[in-house]
């Protein structure tokens, strides 16, 4: 249990959010990938790979997502809505951790059958007019079946996808959700994505997040998993219901630049 009281928490997390939510954050993270970019589906579609990659050290994650848009002419809409077949030769190759080449043409085939249909990549995830989706653990559910809807989806590219149908706990999805929908004056994320409510967003959960979360007592679930995820997000929305996913901040940095 913490020994911190409620008062004492909320001072904690809102000091660590104003401290690490600034432009500074950028660089060195992952959502420098997205930055890159401007128009709207470059963004979607660089922070999709940038967070599906986000798997080890941060440094390496950034060069082999820097590697991959390489390979996509550095425009990558404009390379998955308009690719030859000989063009998807450029990816062949590519590989970070078990993310493989197969992984790779799978999601292009897939982003450029989606992208012929709709504009933003946020229609995976909230459902289609008339038939909306409330929830955040369905919306997840929901673009995992999409994903792998196409008969010519891969088997293998599926553990690179999470569902909190499988209990996970979807990090690295909830991350990209982060980017997409909430806005702030400092600008790390995007919030690009209106149909969905930064209130609804389900906190990221990495080791760093779940050990300082443990530690101020926000998570008593011992099970890295959905729940826990829930668990952690519900417990930060009494000290800002509108916004729970922002004090990600405070605890990724307490973690990682405080070891704390």
């Amino acid at each position: 249990m913490s020994s911190y009281t409620t008062a004492e928490l909320e001072a904690l997390l809102e000091d660590r959010y104003q401290r690490y939510n600034t432009k500074d954050f950028i660089p060195h993270d992952p959502v420098s990938i997205p930055h890159l970019f401007t128009q709207k589906q470059d963004i979607e579609i660089a922070g999709f790979f940038a967070a599906i990659l986000a798997w080890g050290q941060r440094k390496t994650i950034i060069n082999k997502c820097r590697e991959l848009l390489q390979r996509m002419d550095n425009a990558p809409y404009q390379f998955i809505t308009q690719h030859q077949d000989e063009d998807l030769k450029k990816l062949l190759g590519f590989k970070h951790r078990t993310f493989n080449d197969t992984d790779l043409l799978y999601l292009v085939y897939f982003f450029r059958w989606f992208y012929e249909q709709h504009e933003s990549l946020e229609e995976a995830f909230v459902g289609y007019p008339g038939a909306p989706i409330s929830s955040q653990k369905a919306r997840l559910e929901f673009f995992y079946s999409l994903v792998f809807s196409l008969p010519e989806a891969s088997h293998r590219t599926r553990k690179h996808i999470s569902t909190p149908a499988k209990k996970s706990a979807c990090k690295r999805i909830n991350m990209y959700l982060r980017w997409m929908v909430r806005q702030d004056k400092e600008g790390v994320d995007f919030g690009i994505w209106k149909r969905m409510s930064p209130a609804d967003l389900v906190c990221p959960c990495d080791v760093h997040v779940q050990r300082v979360a443990r530690r101020l007592g926000l998570i008593q679930r011992t099970q890295s998993d959905w729940a826990m995820a829930e668990e952690l997000t519900q417990n930060l929305r009494q000290f800002d219901p509108t916004d729970p996913v922002k004090y990600d901040y405070a605890l990724f940095g307490l973690g990682i630049e405080e070891k704390f």
